[in-house]
């Protein structure tokens, strides 16, 4: 297709300018229709060729709550010949996932008809980036005051385990090693949380870490818990590193494994899937168990939110730790009565 803009009263062949633009580009008539799209919109939504987008309805291809709006951006840019602005959207992959745009649209002329053409920029990446930023400065937030609350606990609670050992050397009373034991599970607990808050593997250097190895490493720690759930294992591009804390890693799909079996209540499965794919490493962890309300999948990783009926929620505030300080990206989906999935993100350096 050959596309002529004038320019100083010159017809240019618009398509050598836009065709291999790192931007995605779409010529559009004002009731949605496209009649050009580039190659990298193509690549964008992930499809195979432009004939799979062209004559296709703009809208079908943006997520249904900016429907009105783009309609309206249309008739402004056509008919009065306004720019409209850079604004962010969400548009629909070919597989029907959705990704963050930021969309500008201006007056084409072809012809002599004015139409509208669409610069298209994919900011997934920056989304996914200030997403990570304000995690960390939330978790950052609430470890804070986790640690300072849990020093000002744990020095009471040492005082009182120290004269109840006292008292224990001259009375005897079967009350008082019940008493024993829950001061030592209070404090277990006081110590996981500064753990988290401030890890004592902190100071651990950075390594190169085969994720591969290590997963199927850590399986054997559970081998006594496996006779009734199955596992199944898909552990492609096995040779791909990440450079990191290798026992912050370890203690991290320690506790996803725990937390997926945990989940599941009598027989179920477990798979474990590893891939690279954009300079990331994926590692995906889904279980069939009893699974997470949607409304609380946002607070995950908060500290003392759990929805086990014994727990602390401390194990997952480990890993959303972890995979933060890496950089990396970790994704939550679940549906009540079928399972959990864990997709986590992390970059090779």
């Amino acid at each position: 297709m050959c596309l002529l803009a004038e320019v100083g009263g010159k017809n240019i062949d618009f398509y050598q300018l836009i065709d291999y633009s790192f931007n995605s580009i779409l010529i559009v008539e004002q009731e949605g229709e496209i009649i050009y799209c580039n190659k990298a919109f193509v690549e964008l939504l992930d499809f195979f060729t432009s004939n799979e987008v062209i004559q296709k309805n703009l809208l079908s291809f943006v997520s249904p709550e900016f429907h009105v709006f783009c309609k309206q951006q249309l008739k402004n840019v056509i008919e009065k010949k306004e720019i409209a602005g850079r604004g962010e959207k969400k548009m629909i992959r070919r597989d029907g996932t959705l990704i963050d745009v930021e969309l500008m649209v201006v007056p084409f002329n072809m012809k002599g008809k004015v139409l509208a053409q669409l610069i298209i920029q994919d900011i997934s990446s920056r989304k996914i980036a200030e997403k990570r930023l304000k995690d960390q400065e939330k978790l950052a937030s609430i470890g804070q005051i986790a640690a300072g609350i849990a020093h000002e606990v744990k020095n009471p609670l040492t005082a009182v385990k120290g004269f109840l050992q006292l008292y224990q050397e001259d009375h005897s009373h079967p009350y008082l090693m019940t008493i024993n034991e829950e001061l030592d599970r209070a404090l277990d607990t006081i110590k996981n949380l500064l753990q988290v808050s401030k890890p004592d593997l902190q100071d651990e250097p950075f390594v190169q870490i085969n994720v591969c190895k290590e997963i199927k490493s850590m399986l054997f720690l559970f081998q006594d818990r496996l006779y009734s759930v199955e596992v199944e294992i898909d552990l492609k591009d096995s040779e791909k590193t990440i450079k990191g804390k290798k026992n912050l890693f370890i203690k991290a799909f320690y506790n996803l494994m725990t937390n997926a079996l945990e989940a599941i209540e009598g027989e179920g499965n477990i798979k474990i899937e590893h891939y690279y794919k954009d300079g990331c490493n994926h590692i995906i962890i889904s279980d069939t168990g009893i699974g997470i309300p949607e409304e609380k999948i946002h607070i995950l990783g908060t500290p003392f939110f759990t929805s086990k009926s014994e727990g602390t929620g401390l194990g997952l505030t480990q890993v959303f730790t972890t995979v933060q300080e890496h950089g990396g990206n970790i994704a939550v989906q679940s549906v009540l009565g079928k399972g959990t999935t864990f997709h986590i993100q992390i970059p090779v350096t």
